[in-house]
């Protein structure tokens, strides 16, 4: 809601030397999101005047229309002689009246005007448009053209309002009535102390028989219609300046002089209103339901098939327009021209469902400043003032005539009462109030209030929000400054640290970024089309998805099986903001739906649930392991003066799951896997033995082409996802840390030939369990293939270190540990030593 504070000091006297950062602050202390304060015309020094247009010569021989004008400026030149000006704009003629800014003058931008020579004639200042201005888009792109009755030479700095300030509130949807400037007016005058004059309160004449046929069908959709006519308008009629000044300040388009007046009175009040051209209407208007498939044309010439819950506005030939949305194009208000206007015009002024309208307004994708009003609540009571001030606008302005039908139908109602103790406040925010200062601010915000210890309050009609008294309470709360309220830390009781699990997926998380990894956070959410990206079968698990009732994005109704698209998403759209080295990693929960869910129960909110209860619901809840994943692309070491870099590979994503299970002091055994997505020849699949049982625990390695072809990814992306609920029961004992040995280490290297399709892994268990309880470390640091080991085989080089915890080790002890880790290497697996 963009409100200029020349129009809020309408409706309470501010002080003088208030300004825009004054009234922000005040706005916020009451809980108000003012987000910013625009100085409008800021820098404009004049002189900037009213002109009257003489005479134009359209100049010859240029490229596009130049016209050469003379403009009486009255005596704002100081010499009172008419003004020579070039100008390229055409929407004026002579005798207009138009804006004229001096030489000697700075516009908006530090554009200083002064004389200059061009297109062979001197301009002396210029005929100014609404963008030079910085007035906004009035829609008509050209120069400004005044009403006639503004004398040449009068101050347009003034006469447009130009200096002003606006300030800008992000409304938020508890808080509807701050869509408009009496329920910011309100805040304010709350916020400074100072009394209030309500827009609102005018006086109404009360319905009577005569006024335009309406039926309401649909009650519960629409509790209150108010439909009042004017005749006679002159369809020459404009908006005045001061109108549309203030609508552009807020932000909206002037369109014909009806239509604004709506569109100011909506602003003010908060009600939307709608004006119908009486001789489009056809009888009755009428508020119903759609039948499902009807059809409607609306005012932005979008042809709409309705919906049977859709609410609509008709007459007797069918939908007139969507009830709280938008009017139909065929009941529309004609621009002004004196032979084709409109000059009768129907006043609507209703109350519709906040629910009705949000949904129509969504299943349309119609988002219209009615709709954002309706959905966050106008004040019901409203309509009947709405409509009287629209009346009488109409009437000041476009010389109409008011009929004295007056139509309302309203559906019965009673005020909202609140039974709450005088101290509730009190206990909520663990500060003193009291009842008088309870009381006082209620009353502050139009309830009203009776009791002693237990009090009554009834909520006024512009407060849907205020439903219990914990509402009551924040108002309370807000009012008096949440800055007040004490910074009390809650005491933990002692012995109660983190899980062991919890420990777990810190230390994970740590280890991932001390490795050079950048934590991403992705929403939980995909959609069929990642899983078809990523080539899984139409059998795979990860299709099984658990379906939201209300996604946020019909592209992604479904919660994630897996943690890759997010990343693989997040490395997208880094690699094209130009950051091609990357390392990112997240840990999180995936679903991952059994089938044999039950379905949950609506659990009471006026008890606590059974242990049945809650043990029922968690049966309908779909298992959820925790995961942690790691996606690179480009160079995993960087080049530079110490050398060449390193593209990442395979292999690092598998190291990225070593990491993490050495958070956990597990070992992981790596084999060669297919599995999506990734590259049938770069895929490992990952195990860790759990209860003496090798058990999957994730998988690594490079994508598939096809995969990073669909995902428009890096070349060569890696990934790794592994289950951490897995490695968490592959913990045997608390974690040891290493010990430090104060004897010296022994290293001995060998390498063994090996057939070609004979893992790595298999060759180092041997080697492991060969050498028996004096191997401290063992570590692959070459792999060979050429013509000198043969054809079909490969050279494994292994750095194997030997320590002893209470001696020295001797060339004797080390060697024979190393020769017998060979033995068994070249029983199991075929091994034989390089050179031998």
């Amino acid at each position: 809601m963009r409100v200029p504070l020349s129009w809020l000091r309408e409706y309470v006297d501010l002080p003088a030397t208030e300004t825009g950062r004054d009234v922000q602050a005040k706005l916020v202390s009451v809980g108000l999101e003012v987000e910013t304060v625009e100085q409008t015309g800021a820098g404009l020094k004049g002189p900037l005047v009213v002109g009257q247009v003489l005479t134009i010569e359209e100049l010859e021989g240029f490229k596009k229309p130049i016209r050469f004008c003379t403009v009486d400026v009255g005596t704002a030149n100081g010499t009172g002689e008419p003004q020579e000006i070039v100008c390229g704009a055409r929407n004026f003629s002579v005798g207009d009246k138009v804006v004229v800014v001096l030489p000697g003058a700075v516009l908006p931008g530090d554009f200083a005007i002064a004389a200059r020579k061009t297109y062979g004639k001197t301009s002396h200042g210029m005929i100014c448009s609404t963008d030079e201005l910085g007035m906004g888009d009035d829609g008509t792109h050209g120069i400004i053209v005044l009403p006639p009755e503004f004398e040449p030479g009068t101050d347009a700095i003034e006469l447009l309002e130009l200096v002003d300030e606006v300030l800008d509130i992000a409304v938020t949807p508890d808080r509807g009535y701050c869509l408009s400037m009496r329920g910011v007016a309100r805040e304010t005058a709350i916020a400074y102390g100072l009394p209030l004059r309500d827009p609102a309160l005018l006086d109404v004449p009360p319905p009577n028989a005569h006024g335009y046929p309406v039926k309401v069908s649909d009650p519960f959709g629409c509790s209150n219609f108010t439909a009042r006519t004017v005749t006679g308008l002159r369809p020459e009629a404009r908006s005045p300046i001061w109108m549309q000044r203030r609508l552009q300040k807020a932000g909206m388009r002037t369109v014909s002089l009806a239509v604004d007046i709506t569109n100011y009175v909506m602003l003010e009040l908060g009600q939307p209103l709608h004006a119908y051209d009486r001789t489009r209407v056809a009888g009755t208007i009428g508020v119903r339901r759609a039948q499902q498939g009807e059809k409607l044309t609306t005012l932005d010439g979008a042809k709409r098939v309705l919906d049977a819950q859709d609410l609509v506005i008709t007459d007797d030939r069918g939908p007139i327009g969507l009830a709280g949305v938008m009017g139909g194009a065929d009941t529309e208000i004609a621009d002004h021209a004196e032979d084709t206007g409109t000059t009768e015009v129907v006043i609507e002024a209703a109350h519709f469902d906040a629910i009705a309208i949000a949904r129509t307004a969504r299943r349309h994708k119609l988002s219209s400043e009615a709709s954002k009003r309706f959905e966050r609540g106008v004040d019901p009571q409203a309509a009947a003032a709405a409509a009287q001030r629209t009346v009488d606008l109409l009437v000041l302005l476009a010389g109409g005539t008011a009929e004295a039908g007056v139509t309302e139908i309203t559906a019965p109602s009673a005020p909202r009462t609140i039974a709450m103790p005088a101290n509730h406040p009190d206990r909520v925010a663990g500060v003193a109030y009291g009842r008088e200062t309870v009381v006082r601010r209620l009353q502050q915000v139009g309830c009203d209030v009776y009791g002693q210890d237990e009090l009554i309050v009834t909520v006024p009609s512009w407060r849907p929000d205020l439903a219990e008294p914990n509402d009551l309470a924040e108002e309370v709360i807000r009012l008096e400054g949440y800055e007040n309220l004490p910074s009390t830390l809650p005491t933990p009781p002692s012995g109660r640290g983190l899980t062991d699990r919890q420990r777990l997926h810190r230390r994970v998380g740590r280890a991932l970024a001390g490795a050079g990894y950048v934590e991403a956070l992705s929403y939980p959410f995909i959609g069929e089309a990642v899983l078809d990206q990523l080539g899984l079968e139409k059998d795979d698990a990860r299709r099984r998805t658990v379906t939201l009732v209300n996604p946020l994005s019909d592209e992604e109704p479904a919660l994630r099986t897996t943690l890759l698209p997010g990343l693989l998403g997040a490395l997208r759209r880094n690699d094209g903001r130009g950051s091609h080295d990357l390392a990112l990693f997240e840990t999180g929960l995936v679903f991952r739906p059994t089938g044999e869910e039950t379905k949950a129960v609506r659990l009471p909110v006026d008890r606590r649930p059974t242990d049945e209860e809650i043990a029922g619901l968690d049966a309908a809840l779909p298992r959820q392991p925790r995961r942690a994943a790691v996606v690179l692309a480009g160079a995993r070491e960087q080049a530079g003066w110490w050398g060449k870099g390193r593209p990442a590979d395979w292999a690092d994503s598998v190291e990225a799951a070593r990491t993490i299970a050495r958070e956990a002091g597990v070992e992981v055994t790596v084999r060669a896997d297919r599995h999506a997505p990734w590259h049938p020849g770069r895929c490992a699949a990952l195990y860790v033995t759990v209860d003496g049982q090798e058990t999957l625990f994730g998988h690594a390695g490079e994508l598939h082409p096809r995969v990073i072809k669909e995902l428009h990814l890096p070349e060569r992306t890696c990934a790794m996802e592994v289950e951490l609920d897995v490695l968490e029961q592959a913990v045997d004992g608390a974690l040891q840390a290493p010990r430090i040995s104060t004897f010296p280490v022994a290293t001995q290297d060998v390498a063994l030939v090996v057939a070609s399709d004979v893992p790595a892994d298999a060759v180092e268990k041997a080697l492991r369990e060969g050498a028996g309880g004096l191997l401290e470390s063992l570590r692959l640091f070459d792999v060979f293939t050429g013509e000198q080991i043969g054809e079909g085989n490969k050279s494994l080089a292994y750095a194997l270190r030997f320590r002893a915890p209470d001696r020295t080790l001797t060339v004797e002890e080390a060697s024979a540990a190393r020769d017998a880790a060979v033995a068994l290497a070249t029983e199991r697996t075929g091994a034989v030593l390089r050179g031998a």
